[in-house]
């Protein structure tokens, strides 16, 4: 499923292997305040599956002026890495287009796995309030799944989604719902400020906030699973840490800040 790559990600550590979210305090929801963070960087993450180097990612943003507004573009490459890589080999490189704040426009989702190579594309039309989804098998020349759902007049894709959040600043206790978008199903996932957190990456040490993000457990993907999010606690709001916690064999699979570059 595009850019669910942390799911992907699990389907390859199960192979080397062959609940539902915490109960929290009761957070309040709010209208957060927009914060400020590069508008052009490039992100390079270490991928960890219990204690097992699996690949690496990066993950870049690039601002692109169109009509005098401001337009975004965001690629993500993933490649799976040690031995993840050699029992399962998998590369994935996804694109997305992105309006104003972090609205979807379109995405283009381009995977290889072991003797599989599929492209998805993803075209999201705000006038109709209808996002189309379309998957192809390249090897076969053939269509492989169409689909069809309501959007609002600005949803984020699961990457767009990660920018919005970071452009708010919500306080831990304070949440939040999102409306996000595979192409194939439309939802408001909420998202909860946990608690503060100091972490030690290969980039330094960061101040940062836990969130998590209900995506898992049939909200927009039906694995069960936690996805948590550490965002640096500065105007950067920099991705330091993602984490899927995922049930009995798979266990964890953490991306941890290997670099960051600017421009």
């Amino acid at each position: 499923m595009p850019a669910s790559f942390l799911p992907r990600l699990a389907c390859a550590c199960s192979i080397l292997l062959a609940g539902s979210p915490p109960s929290l305090p009761q957070s309040k929801s709010v209208s957060a305040a927009p914060v400020a963070f590069p508008s052009q960087e490039t992100i390079t993450y270490d991928i960890e599956w219990r204690l097992i180097y699996a690949g690496n990612a990066k993950l870049t943003l690039d601002p692109k002026m169109s009509a005098g507004k401001q337009d975004w573009s965001s690629k993500l490459h993933l490649e799976s890495g040690g031995l993840v890589s050699k029992l399962y080999k998998l590369e994935d490189n996804y694109t997305v287009q992105m309006e104003n704040q972090f609205c979807a426009s379109g995405s283009v989702f381009n995977s290889m796995e072991k003797n599989r190579h599929h492209e998805t594309t993803v075209n999201y039309d705000p006038v109709r309030r209808k996002a189309t989804y379309l998957e192809r098998d390249l090897l076969k020349n053939s269509t492989f799944k169409t689909a069809e759902t309501e959007i609002p007049a600005c949803v984020s894709d699961i990457i767009g989604g990660l920018y919005k959040l970071r452009s708010l600043k919500l306080e831990p206790g304070q949440s939040m719902q999102l409306p996000i978008s595979d192409g194939k199903k439309t939802v408001s996932a909420r998202i909860e400020a946990q608690q503060r957190e100091q972490l030690k990456t290969k980039a330094g040490t960061f101040n940062t906030i836990r969130y998590e993000v209900f995506v898992f457990n049939g909200v927009l993907y039906a694995r069960k699973a936690q996805l948590f999010i550490w965002l640096s606690d500065d105007p950067r709001r920099l991705p330091v840490q993602i984490r899927a916690r995922m049930g009995f064999p798979i266990g964890s699979i953490t991306f941890e800040l290997e670099r960051e570059e600017h421009s």
